[in-house]
């Protein structure tokens, strides 16, 4: 049975550094950042009971232990969550949705906006719906793409996304959190093979095991014909059993972008009549 647990806390462990707790820095040292007696001094427990949790041997840590181990290992309130998930974690439920998901009447809703791109995806970051000035504004969008293969896989996407690297740090994080301790999901299996075989980058980020939640922010892009976007970008949670999200672009008004997008919109216009 997989130490999920345990990976976790190795893989945060070696992300800190003695200095950054108060220890001596140097020295010989035989492991990448904490070693396991100094993350349980500092923690307030045995080095044998830590070492049981990080080998998968001691499956019940209590809530206040995972505090402790959370404040030394310096976790934000997302990746705080995620470890009290991994520790007990929820009936199982699939990762990845289907079209037939989204509720018709978001769909009637996100397709009058004719300015705002908007899509829906779910908790694999796969594209259940979409409306047209989102699908102008990216084929990455399309109802069926995923957004992870797409960003880490084409390579014009180191052009269109003008923060790539901020952008597929926080994408892999951004994962964690949405799958919590459901990592022995088939289609969640599938897709992490798939971007491990075909991008060293993901395999770097999969294995520090980030945690942020991903709330929206600013995009900023680089459309093949209209040039420069800063759309600001809201990510807002369905409550539907299947962990959609609803994700909003829009940009700021008497802007340039604002300029650019209203462009795409006539353009769309123009091809639909």
């Amino acid at each position: 049975m997989p130490n999920r647990l345990g990976e976790y806390l190795r893989a945060r462990r070696e992300q800190v550094q003695p200095e950054d707790v108060g220890l001596p820095p140097g020295g010989r040292r035989r492991v990448q950042g904490l070693r396991r007696e100094e993350l349980a001094l500092l923690a307030g427990i045995s080095s044998d009971y830590y070492i049981r949790l990080e080998q998968g041997r001691d499956l019940h840590p209590s809530d206040q232990v995972l505090d402790a181990l959370a404040r030394v290992l310096q976790l934000s309130p997302d990746a705080t969550a995620h470890l009290h998930t991994l520790a007990h974690p929820p009936r199982p439920r699939g990762l990845a949705g289907t079209p037939e998901d989204v509720p018709a009447s978001l769909i009637r809703l996100i397709n009058s906006w004719t300015t705002t791109p908007a899509y829906v995806q779910d908790r694999l970051l796969n594209i259940l719906a979409s409306n047209p000035i989102a699908v102008e504004l990216s084929p990455d969008y399309t109802v069926g793409s995923n957004l992870l293969l797409k960003v880490f896989l084409d390579p014009a996407e180191r052009t269109f996304r003008r923060e790539w690297d901020e952008v597929t740090a926080n994408g892999v994080a951004a994962l964690r959190a949405q799958i919590g301790s459901n990592l022995d999901d088939p289609d969640l299996l599938a897709l992490v093979d798939q971007l491990s075989a075909g991008s060293d980058h993901f395999r770097t980020l999969w294995n520090r095991h980030d945690i942020v939640a991903r709330l929206g922010g600013i995009n900023r892009l680089n459309h093949p014909d209209v040039g420069p976007l800063d759309l600001r970008a809201e990510k807002l949670q369905l409550p539907t059993p299947e962990g959609l999200t609803l994700c909003i672009f829009h940009a700021d008004g008497h802007t340039p972008t604002a300029e650019a997008m209203a462009s795409l919109a006539a353009r769309l216009d123009t091809l639909t009549y």
